[in-house]
């Protein structure tokens, strides 16, 4: 300690020379341990951590991450000037991956899959699955049962052909909504009727109904309830306070307990909600299957869910494991489906051209007698293209969901330690020039054959040039259910309307927010392009 120093702190109360000398010396051995650390200049990249900016002692880059809004542009901006796809930053300690390389991507999550197939313990996650759900659970025995249950059983061929009539139901309702909405000369916004949508379809897959409360009463168009709405409201506030380079996910080792950002309120409170609408009607069908006899056949995800046995005959999933998914299912499963539509109007109205080119497709595949149905998807494959492009350009968050490393690995022939988060970029994925020709051109047309792409469409991208629903052992297991709702969504909205932009939106604009979300919701006036008896009545 300097002369300077020590007449500073003898001048200080004794409490606080004490503080200031505790702080000096860690902060000197931390310094002094990061040099004795650092790795020697070799080409034996496996022995290094990947490049990274110069952090402070203990906190890393804690500090310029915190101060930079949104906190994703602090990442980039950094692999910007390292000039590099894969980077390595320190967060109080915690190693912090990013990956903006579909090669490293790959890499990552076939390659070196099992290495990186765990979930990191953060407080936020806990107070919503608490290790009980497919997606928030780590790499375990509980991850590895629910995941055959859901795969096996709610995702199968028998049961989704079982729950076509609840899907087709909102399919209708979405028709029966948007119309009422042009009788009523009304301005629709598409994202909120989207989230409408989805989360219609969601509650009928999972408890056979849209109401959530007995005694709840519905408008005759296809609008939510008030309940309904307090449900929704709930599901994306959960879904918001899910982890996104919060200071908080990196210091609650150290102040768990003090709610750092207020994020851990947030998602009891939100995750409360939700279940207070869930799980009565959980405990109801639990004591019908459980103890009263059951019903003469399942009837929705629930059913299927509490009927699960093992090879002893016990019960597989209990009421509480039940419970956890449910609102993992809510949060899953609807937000995608909206941020894709949304975009993929406002880009079509952009380019008049592709609109036209869909409508054509569906004129030709399904005609203008009936009703799009989930059966004409495979010869959709236009509109497949348009829903990739989306993915593509404009996807629904910045990185896929935190993986953590479960023991020493490489990536890219870099050091990747034991309890790295492993986070790969979406928008620089879908965006990168090295990957895709005019990357920000909206061009549906790259995703047809001729391009590498085989004669059906999909949504899945398994190469990782751009990320829809991702892949590997924490990749979604709703593909199938993902793609039949954006497909289905955006067909009935073409096949059922013409559609323009509202005088109240103002010129079109493509500016995206922080959150990827388009800057000002989209809101367009209406009109039906099929005859009057095509259009059907809400269903309850």
């Amino acid at each position: 300690m300097t002369m300077t120093m020590m007449s500073l702190t003898t001048s200080l109360p004794y409490h606080i020379q004490i503080l200031v000398v505790f702080i000096i010396s860690i902060a000197t051995i931390t310094s002094l341990g990061r040099i004795l650390s650092r790795p020697t200049k070799t080409k034996d990249r496996s022995r290094q951590l990947p490049p990274g900016p110069p952090g402070w002692p203990i906190l890393g880059n804690l500090p310029e991450l915190a101060m930079t809004r949104p906190r994703t542009k602090y990442l980039h901006q950094a692999m910007k000037e390292l000039k590099t796809e894969i980077a390595c930053f320190n967060f109080a300690g915690v190693n912090v991956i990013t990956i903006h390389s579909d090669e490293i991507a790959r890499e990552a999550f076939k390659e070196r899959d099992i290495d990186l197939a765990d979930r990191p313990h953060l407080f936020v996650v806990q107070a919503i699955g608490n290790n009980k759900t497919m997606g928030f659970s780590p790499y375990n025995e509980q991850f590895t049962k629910m995941k055959r249950a859901i795969t096996t059983e709610l995702m199968s061929t028998k049961t989704l052909n079982m729950l076509v009539a609840s899907r087709t139901i909102e399919a209708d309702n979405l028709i029966a909504y948007v119309h009422s909405m042009y009788q009523r000369s009304e301005t629709v916004d598409i994202r909120e009727i989207s989230r409408v949508y989805g989360y219609a379809v969601i509650m009928r897959l999972l408890f056979g109904r849209r109401n959530v409360t007995e005694d709840n009463v519905f408008s005759n168009d296809g609008r939510l309830g008030e309940e309904e709405k307090k449900h929704l409201e709930a599901i994306f506030g959960t879904l918001n306070c899910l982890p996104n380079f919060s200071p908080g996910d990196y210091l609650e080792r150290w102040f768990g307990g003090w709610n750092i950002e207020g994020q851990g309120k947030r998602a009891r409170l939100n995750n409360n909600i939700v279940r207070s609408y869930n799980n009565p009607i959980i405990d109801e069908r639990v004591e019908l299957w459980r103890k009263k006899g059951g019903k003469a056949a399942f009837e929705d995800w629930i059913d299927i869910f509490i009927t699960l046995k093992d090879e002893n005959g016990n019960y597989l999933i209990t009421p509480d494991e039940i419970k956890a998914q449910c609102v993992e299912f809510c949060i899953a499963a609807i937000d995608n489906p909206a941020n894709n539509m949304e975009w993929t109007l406002a880009e079509m109205l952009k380019n008049p051209e592709i609109l036209t080119k869909a409508v054509k497709e569906l004129d030709e595949v399904v005609g203008k007698d009936r009703l799009v149905q989930e059966s004409d998807i495979p010869n959709l494959n236009y509109l497949k293209a348009c829903c990739r492009e989306t993915f593509r350009i404009h996807p629904s968050a910045h990185y896929i969901p935190t993986h953590l490393a479960r023991q020493d690995s490489t990536l890219a022939g870099y050091f990747i330690p034991k309890g790295s988060h492993i986070h790969v970029g979406r928008p620089t994925l879908g965006r990168n020039p090295k990957i895709w020709k005019d990357p920000m051109v909206y061009k549906p047309e790259r995703h047809l054959e001729g391009d590498g792409i085989s004669k059906e469409v999909s949504l899945v991208e398994s190469e990782l040039r751009f990320v829809s629903f991702g892949t590997g052992r924490r990749g979604c297991v709703g593909v199938k259910v993902g793609t039949i709702m954006m497909v289905m969504l955006l067909a009935r909205f073409l096949q059922g309307f013409n559609w323009k932009l509202h005088p109240d939106f103002g010129p079109l604009s493509l500016e995206e927010d922080d959150a990827l979300l388009m800057s000002k919701p989209l809101l367009l006036s209406v009109e039906p392009r099929l005859s009057p008896n095509l259009y059907p009545k809400f269903q309850p």
